[in-house]
């Protein structure tokens, strides 16, 4: 753990999700291949499947409407909608496949191993204080045995612009009702979590198990309150004793 500020009393703590919690990487990549495969079967055997065009397809989207970035589901329901127009089918059947498609990356989307040491130290945390869950991602937290964990998560698109941007920080801070100094936010990503925390005035923590080095991060444009390389440094930093479950990980 490395301390780079004095940190003020925490008294409430925000988590990201995705690559904080667990590893997400994984995750995507067979999201990535579901996807691909049920398309592949749905495609007329006269067509082939160009991933290029599709990836290709996406970020022009995003270029001509920025928004779907702030909202990972709609973007991928609108990829495959008109993506499947351009290959031929109709409006209202390019709608149904698309949800489809949606439906096979959501399933595999919640198909998550979490940690044995995240649910320690969330239960641990979530004793002594109030947790909330910010994420840019779609996971569901009920389906991947979190929920219990947090008093609210909120998520970009569905509750305001994805971090770094201040909509979900700010929800949160009302949701604490306390001051912002008094909030740590907890998170893998130097922009949308440390920067996007600083920014709103809340205190961050940045979860670094990849051993990356700050001065080598082109994205570290605002400096971490804290740095750990587990979840469990969280508890000796708010004082809390680490049970015998915990050590184990160290």
């Amino acid at each position: 753990m490395r301390i780079y500020s004095q940190l003020m009393p925490i008294r409430a703590l925000t988590f990201d999700l995705d690559d904080t919690l667990y590893d997400n990487r994984p995750v995507i990549s067979r999201v990535e291949q579901a996807v691909i495969l049920w398309l592949s079967k749905i495609l007329p055997s006269h067509l082939t499947l160009d991933v290029y065009s599709w990836l290709k397809l996406q970020q022009q989207l995003a270029t001509i409407d920025p928004m779907l970035k702030h909202n990972g589901r709609e973007w991928r329901r609108k990829t495959l909608k008109i993506g499947l127009m351009q290959l031929g089918f109709r409006l209202n059947e390019a709608k149904v496949l698309a949800q489809q498609g949606l439906d096979v990356a959501t399933k595999i989307r919640n198909q998550i191993d979490i940690p044995d040491e995240t649910h320690i130290v969330l239960k641990e945390l979530s004793a002594h204080f109030p947790l909330i869950g910010l994420t840019n991602g779609d996971v569901d937290v009920d389906k991947i045995g979190l929920s219990q964990y947090f008093v609210e998560v909120y998520y970009a698109g569905r509750d305001g612009l994805s971090k770094p941007e201040p909509d979900l920080f700010n929800l949160a801070k009302q949701k604490f009702q306390l001051p912002a100094e008094n909030i740590l936010h907890v998170g893998d990503h130097l922009k949308a979590d440390v920067h996007g925390a600083k920014q709103c005035g809340f205190q961050a923590c940045w979860f670094n198990d990849q051993k990356q080095q700050i001065p080598q991060e082109p994205k570290a444009n605002t400096m971490p309150d804290v740095e750990i390389t587990q979840l469990s440094q969280l508890l000796e930093m708010v004082g809390i004793e680490r049970s015998t479950d915990i050590k184990a990980y160290s």
